[in-house]
């Protein structure tokens, strides 16, 4: 059957079993995954619109999922062709030769998807295909068929085609697309060749480049009979389980690795504030991948201090989001005009971060005593020069904070009541309830009276 109603029978089968449709996509339950699905039903080439990191790719290398395990051809043949349907030349005649003994070979899924990131220097032999100088230098004619190369196009017959960034292929080689997939004509170095070819096309684009831009030509635009739209998670709790799905973990260092709910949840703020952000240009987008590399960034720093200080655990604190300036500035494009101008963005973005958190698990109407501690003269010192134990022993000194602390930690664990405390301290001071002193990496907190 041709490969979209393979894709349609194969959908309809999953829905039926409850199975999902994309694998490891989370957030588009209800907005993106209906819109492909019905793309997938009715029969139609899609293009999916989104900023960076919206798991465009992912999706579409997610719909080879989508076609049957294994597919017969013709043995040999260099476009997949259907053994009781051939397409080209070499399979001709090959059938015609040998009728029902000719050579059949099975097709993994996995080979029948091609994909190809649209530069400008992509050109028609890469897509379609040239006059292999080789097969020429064998004594074939220029005339003859099987002196072509064929390209990324035809190579993927009977399967999925995508082509990412596709406003950044050259006009031209937009109109030679078109040409072999709604006309099925191809014309490769004076030979015109009919190649009737059965492909389910999908292809990526950016938002300002497709509606702004115009940048890719009508009627190939027109041949897409589904537009769907990716966004960014709408939420925290779903960044954090994209965080959870895609970070790596660090497990080859002989430390117990552990990152606070309270720190994940920072991390996942900060991208979420990211993307309201005047100051960040909204055009380029926030990807996923910041918070997946803050948070890779957030447990190594982690890692390094616990070593430094020879401890056997490695819990990220509020002290350590200073090491996530280098994995932020780099994913993020900022609205300044001066040099230095980006720093303070992301540092006021990081402090918001760690507010609204500490809003959300440490209301500040309940540290009524804690407060009381530090009015009666009491100070706390922070710091990555500090080791887990040192916060412990502040603890020990104000009472007070080991209620929240261990209410935020949820164990005894020093290196979790360190991470916890610092926390409070910092939600405090940005609360505008106690004072902060900085001496180098060494922070104080002291009451404001």
């Amino acid at each position: 059957m041709p490969v979209k109603h393979e894709m349609r029978k194969n959908l309809l089968g999953r829905l039926g079993a409850g199975e999902p449709v994309v694998d490891g996509v989370l957030g588009y339950d209800d907005t993106v995954l209906p819109g492909i699905e019905h793309a997938v039903i009715a029969g139609h080439d899609m293009i999916l619109l989104g900023e960076r990191g919206q798991a465009k790719s992912r999706i579409i290398r997610s719909l080879v999922q989508l076609l049957d395990e294994w597919s017969p051809v013709v043995a040999g043949s260099e476009v997949n062709d259907d053994p009781y349907d051939p397409v080209s030349r070499r399979a001709r005649e090959i059938v015609a030769e040998l009728g029902d003994d000719a050579p059949i070979a099975w097709l993994h899924r996995s080979q029948r998807y091609g994909e190809k990131i649209a530069t400008p220097d992509t050109s028609i032999a890469d897509l379609i295909g040239e006059v292999d100088p080789i097969k020429v230098a064998e004594g074939r004619y220029l005339s003859d068929e099987l002196t072509i190369h064929y390209g990324l196009v035809p190579r993927t017959n009977r399967g999925i085609f995508a082509i990412n960034e596709l406003p950044d292929l050259a006009e031209r080689i937009q109109v030679g697309l078109l040409d072999v997939l709604e006309e099925r004509d191809v014309q490769i170095r004076g030979h015109k060749i009919r190649l009737p070819l059965d492909l389910m096309l999908v292809a990526t684009a950016n938002p300002e480049d497709y509606t702004n831009r115009g940048r890719i030509v009508t009627p190939l635009k027109d041949r897409f009979g589904s537009r769907v739209r990716t966004h960014y998670p709408p939420d925290v709790e779903t960044e954090l389980a994209i965080i959870a799905q895609e970070a790596a973990t660090i497990d080859d260092t002989g430390l117990r690795v552990e990152v606070p709910y309270f720190m994940a949840e920072i991390v996942a703020r900060l991208s979420q504030l990211a993307r309201r952000s005047p100051r960040v240009s909204q055009r380029s987008g926030v990807s996923v991948r910041l918070s997946v590399s803050n948070y890779e960034t957030l447990a190594a720093a982690a890692v390094r201090r616990s070593v430094l200080h020879g401890e056997r655990e490695a819990v990220p604190r509020v002290s350590d989001l200073e090491a996530l300036a280098s994995s932020t500035l780099g994913k993020l494009e900022i609205e300044s005009l001066e040099d230095g101008e980006d720093e303070e963005v992301v540092e006021k973005l990081i402090r918001v971060a760690v507010l609204e958190t500490y809003r959300a698990h440490c209301p500040t109407d309940q540290l009524g005593h804690v407060l009381g501690s530090f009015e009666d003269g009491q100070v706390a010192h922070v710091g990555p020069d500090l080791a887990s134990a040192e916060y412990v022993s502040t603890i020990e000194a104000i009472p007070p904070l080991r209620e929240p602390a261990l209410a935020l930690a949820g164990s005894e664990s020093a290196g979790m009541l360190a991470s916890s405390l610092e926390l409070v301290l910092e939600g405090l001071h940005l609360s505008k309830r106690l004072n902060k002193d900085l001496a180098g990496a060494r922070a104080t907190y002291r009451s404001r009276v």
